[in-house]
């Protein structure tokens, strides 16, 4: 009798509920956001917008040269997705994130979808697990579609050409397209941690359109404070300077410092960020519907720490980095004389005049800042820079003069400012068609780091 009640209670008894497992959370989130026209637009948009920007950009006379390498897209067509890389990492990659990670788990709120969700899945780690991953494929997934248009579009409209670092020397078409690649790649690492921001503000702000807004607004106060004069420390603190330390791998021998500095903080970030975001998530009350993210909460747990991880990263940098602006005269001497002997060499080869080594040229430059009534230092358009070289048989120096526009960040911009027959205007017949003088202006970069003694 006691065994038949037995099995008659199991019977009739309720089957367990087991937890959804990652994956097959991660594949339902990923279709949710897939199925938003908002995504679907964005994706269709990443993946056209740049292949038509750089299509007719490449067509036109006026080019963008206040971008960098904006003055090369009609020389190659890896100029192309790297104008695409310096637009992006100020604005399209920010408001992507945005619109991705900033918004997976406030649209829960406004929707008042989470007790279904936790009827379904049965766990809110898996929950923030799968929405953190679906996210973070539909972001990536964006950023190849970039990649993508803007190199396949470039390559076909301009041509596989080789291309002109920020030093000068010329990149093989092979050199470049690896470059470009690495390029894209390392602004992941700020990106990651702009979208594991999102997924913060998405938590602790919940439907509020401030934490939808977060990536972004973060994204502008990180540009606005590149763009003062902030001692090193503090620039390489940023999550946000990968999307500039990038510029490094186009010079010879490559800048690898700053732009490994930028990646460990990006990735920093992402990590501290994420599991404040995780720390939020599983302590929130899902039985209140209203719920709208505690302000209280949001500051303590997840502005005061970062705030914090900020003040130590600038404290440690300090010390590798230096206090100063990064930027003084023998640096920028260095910078303009490697850069001048590179495309006189360049300039020699497209006027089919007997080619020099470097060596030859003995290249050598004195720059000055202000006429000499101010040091030497940091950023400006007051810089002043002559450079001499030899010639082979030749007993008088050559002599040219520059006028350079330093921003805070170490890139200039030289303008030749004479002898005419040298920097000054004119045409050049290249393979490529008709291009200026490459000697009248020229893009280069200025590594914040201190000078490593030659022994």
């Amino acid at each position: 009798m006691t065994a038949t009640v037995a099995e008659a209670t199991k019977e009739t008894a309720a089957p367990v509920a087991r937890s959804v497992s990652v994956p097959r959370a991660y594949r339902f989130e990923l279709v949710k956001l897939l199925s938003q026209w908002r995504v679907r637009l964005l994706i269709v948009a990443c993946w056209l917008a740049p292949a038509l920007f750089v299509a007719v950009i490449s067509q036109q006379a006026a080019l963008p040269v206040d971008t960098l390498f904006g003055r090369w897209m009609h020389a190659t067509g890896w100029a192309g997705p790297l104008v695409i890389l310096g637009f992006s990492g100020s604005w399209a990659l920010p408001l992507l994130t945005s619109l991705i990670a900033g918004d997976v788990f406030a649209s829960e709120d406004r929707l008042g979808t989470w007790r279904h969700l936790l009827v379904a899945v049965r766990s809110p780690r898996r929950i923030f697990v799968s929405k953190a991953l679906s996210s973070l494929t539909v972001i990536v997934v964006l950023v190849i579609g970039m990649v993508c248009s803007s190199t396949i579009s470039g390559l076909v409209v301009v041509g596989n050409r080789s291309l002109n670092g920020l030093d000068g020397h010329l990149l093989s078409p092979g050199d470049a397209a690896g470059r470009v690649l690495l390029a894209w790649a390392c602004a992941l690492a700020p990106t990651l941690a702009l979208a594991a921001i999102g997924l913060l503000g998405s938590v602790a702000l919940g439907r509020s359109p401030m934490g939808l807004l977060l990536p972004a607004v973060v994204a502008l106060a990180m540009q606005i404070v590149q763009q003062l004069p902030v001692p090193v420390a503090i620039r390489y603190a940023l999550p946000g300077y990968a999307f500039i330390s990038w510029n490094g791998l186009f010079t010879s021998p490559a800048q690898r410092g700053p732009l490994l500095i930028g990646i460990a903080v990006s990735l920093v970030w992402v990590v501290v960020a994420t599991a404040l975001a995780y720390f939020l998530f599983v302590r929130r009350d899902f039985t209140n519907p209203a719920h709208d993210g505690s302000g209280r909460l949001a500051i303590t747990a997840g502005l005061l720490p970062l705030v914090v991880l900020f003040g130590l990263t600038a404290g440690v940098l300090a010390s590798v980095a230096g206090v100063g602006s990064g930027i003084d005269q023998d640096k920028v001497q260095r910078s303009v004389a490697t850069s001048f002997a590179h495309l006189y060499r360049l300039q020699t080869k497209q006027l089919n005049r007997p080619d020099v080594t470097e060596a030859q040229l003995q290249t050598s430059a004195a720059c000055t800042k202000g006429g000499d009534q101010v040091a030497a230092v940091g950023a400006g358009n007051d810089w002043r820079c002559v450079v001499s070289w030899h010639i082979p048989g030749v007993e008088a120096a050559g002599s040219a003069i520059y006028q350079l526009d330093i921003n805070p960040l170490g890139r200039y911009v030289a303008d030749g400012d004479g002898p005419k027959e040298v920097n000054g205007f004119f045409l050049v017949r290249t393979p490529a068609g008709d291009e200026p003088n490459p000697l009248w202006q020229f893009d280069a970069n200025i590594e914040l780091l201190p000078s490593t003694p030659k022994g």
